[in-house]
């Protein structure tokens, strides 16, 4: 009889029919296996175990915050519109800003672009712990975008400052300001690249450009408020982003910490900050068809058009078609590039330059000049 019974079956099967199986005996093969108690047990020890390293990277950027927060402000500028209107004269602007220390004063850095044609008394600085400060004195540098502003209060705290130009791209970075208003706020990010020139920021002024570019989420109300690597030192001061919504898209753009301390120090101790100068005409469209006809592999370095007379480059021997490919031992990239550099370089300064001639490298020594005395 069990014989019979099964062959019934057998031929159902073959035959297209259906057999109906108790519910709990059926398998759903997209359903996932359920993992066991040992199981699940298991893989929450090694959940834990492989969270440490994420952990201690949170309480690293913990630590940045809380050694941060204290030196970061708010402020707030009134100005006048350029253009008044009817019942409106004046127009606010916020931003951010970091307490520094330099030539024995308390400065607060920010960008120039959020003070400037403000008078003092119309510019607020607010504190982390929401006091509310006017500066003493402002200083400002147009060619860099730099502000400085001189402030007294007591239980202040300078933020650590970077040393040197030791950032590198894919540095794990914070940036701390006040996006749209929203004080003390941290977004984190990396460096995507170094030395970015020729960028169209505030109206064509900045001249002197060798910035840093972050995706760190940076927004209006962002500028002035420092840029920080994982030790917790101010490496840069976000400056501005590259967007077509006006809003972060994840690229920024920050002005190096050695950039801002030399225009500082300059701006407190002769109130202007005054230019180094070759005298050379650069080519702005030195291409690949000049490179070719003067021996270069590639257009790098900046090639001399014109040298005035008289001049710091004059006196050295420099000569319309040189190019010169290192400053002071450090490769030139392009024009731009050999002019922050000379731009940020002392009066009392002699320099070497690396100049590509005649298919050869030579070098050249000249003390530079005052660009006030030429131009």
């Amino acid at each position: 009889m069990s014989v019979r019974i099964a062959s019934v079956v057998l031929i159902a099967a073959l035959a297209g029919g259906s057999i109906d199986c108790p519910a709990a005996d059926r398998v759903d093969p997209m359903r996932p296996a359920r993992l066991s108690a040992v199981e699940r047990e298991r893989l929450f020890e090694q959940a834990a175990r492989d969270a440490e390293l994420l952990e201690a990277q949170g309480r690293q950027v913990r630590r940045i915050t809380e050694l941060l927060r204290p030196s970061v402000v708010h402020i707030d500028a009134t100005k006048p519109l350029s253009r008044p209107r009817p019942g409106k004269t004046t127009e606010g602007e916020a931003g951010s800003g970091v307490i520094a220390r330099v030539a024995g004063l308390d400065v607060v850095f920010t960008n120039r672009h959020v003070v400037n044609g403000a008078a003092l008394q119309d510019i607020v600085i607010r504190l982390d712990d929401s006091r509310e400060i006017t500066p003493r004195r402002l200083w400002s540098d147009s060619g860099t975008d730099v502000a400085v502003l001189e402030i007294e209060a007591p239980d202040i705290e300078p933020a650590r400052l970077a040393d040197g130009d030791g950032v590198r791209i894919g540095d794990t970075v914070l940036a701390i300001g006040s996006p749209f208003g929203l004080s003390n706020t941290v977004t984190l990010g990396i460096v995507s690249a170094t030395g970015r020139r020729a960028l169209e920021l505030g109206e064509g002024t900045v001249k002197f450009q060798d910035f840093i570019q972050t995706d760190t989420a940076i927004n209006p109300g962002n500028s002035g408020g420092p840029l920080v690597n994982i030790r917790g030192e101010v490496i840069g001061l976000t400056t501005a982003i590259a967007s077509k919504s006006g809003v972060s898209e994840g690229v920024g753009f920050a002005i190096p910490t050695a950039m801002v301390t030399y225009v500082a120090s300059q701006l407190i101790q002769h109130g202007i900050v005054p230019r180094a100068f070759l005298g050379v005409s650069l080519d702005r469209t030195f291409d690949q068809t000049e490179a070719d006809r003067l021996g270069l592999v590639r257009p790098v370095g900046a090639r001399v058009e014109m040298v005035t007379r008289g001049a710091p480059a004059d006196q050295a021997g420099v000569r319309p078609d040189d190019v010169i490919i290192e400053f002071e031992g450090r490769p030139v990239e392009d024009d731009d590039h050999l002019i922050s550099q000379v731009g940020m370089t002392p009066l009392d300064t002699t320099v070497t330059l690396g100049v590509f001639r005649n298919g050869e490298r030579i070098e050249l020594r000249l003390p530079v000049a005052s660009r006030n005395d030429f131009e």
